[in-house]
């Protein structure tokens, strides 16, 4: 049905670490084809490419921690090593200009792609290297597992709160106007203030980021078990300043 250069036009972008449903996408071949494709290849020796080392940009890994911690996760793939997806709202596309951009940064020349989902993206990479990058990787959900952070991860975190701070409040925070009504010379008036919250069912993930909150002096209140909220006056100007709206 297909030609031999077709074969290879899609086993060659497999290779380079695509996924069946992206290699589909652009050839116009089913993934049952190009899968069955590449299952009749002979396995090849295979070679660990060389530990690339820490991350090239620590304010850069700072910030895709955050990423990783509010709506991330790395599987492990047959072929290509390990994939990392972040999953970023199709209604914010200067977020997922900013994760891509964060990859870029900690893994100079690495694939970043995209994958389109119902109403989201999943920003995605391989590499061989993900778990030891994000040792907070296991399996089952994170918020059913214990997360702690590294010692070298803790020392990024200390030299680039904001960064953490903003990774997470961009995968799992929010800006709002609230509203209240106080008496002014006998009268209701209504009052409106900005406020910022964090939402996530991991509670050692909420205290990472109220920790790192108080290296920064931002004041919080926790609204419910899986809610942080900050809403005083001088702390949402420090937000604002260091992190702002999604957009």
């Amino acid at each position: 049905m297909y030609d031999v250069s077709t074969r290879k036009r899609a086993l060659a972008l497999v290779a380079q670490g695509r996924s069946l449903n992206s290699v589909s996408k652009q050839t116009g071949i089913s993934r049952a084809a190009i899968r069955s494709w590449r299952d009749r290849l002979e396995p090849l020796p295979r070679v660990a490419p060389q530990d690339p080392g820490p991350p090239a940009d620590e304010r850069a890994y700072a910030y895709l921690l955050g990423l990783y911690l509010g709506d991330g996760c790395i599987s492990a793939q047959p072929r290509t090593g390990y994939q990392l997806r972040i999953a970023c709202a199709d209604a914010w596309p200067g977020l997922i200009d900013l994760c891509r951009e964060a990859i870029k940064k900690v893994r100079p020349g690495i694939g970043v792609y995209i994958l389109q989902r119902q109403g989201c993206v999943a920003v995605t990479s391989y590499s061989q290297h993900w778990p030891r990058l994000f040792p907070q990787h296991g399996p089952g959900k994170k918020h059913e597992r214990h997360i702690a952070l590294a010692p070298w991860q803790q020392a990024m975190v200390d030299a680039h709160p904001w960064e953490l701070i903003r990774g997470l409040i961009h995968s799992d925070g929010c800006r709002i106007t609230n509203w209240t009504t106080r008496p002014v010379d006998g009268e209701q008036k209504r009052y409106e203030y900005p406020r910022y919250f964090f939402t996530n069912l991991s509670v050692d993930i909420i205290r990472l980021f109220t920790n790192t909150l108080d290296h920064v002096g931002v004041a919080w209140r926790q609204a419910n078990a899986r809610n942080i909220s900050i809403a005083r006056k001088a702390s949402v100007a420090l937000l604002d300043a260091h992190v702002g709206p999604k957009y």
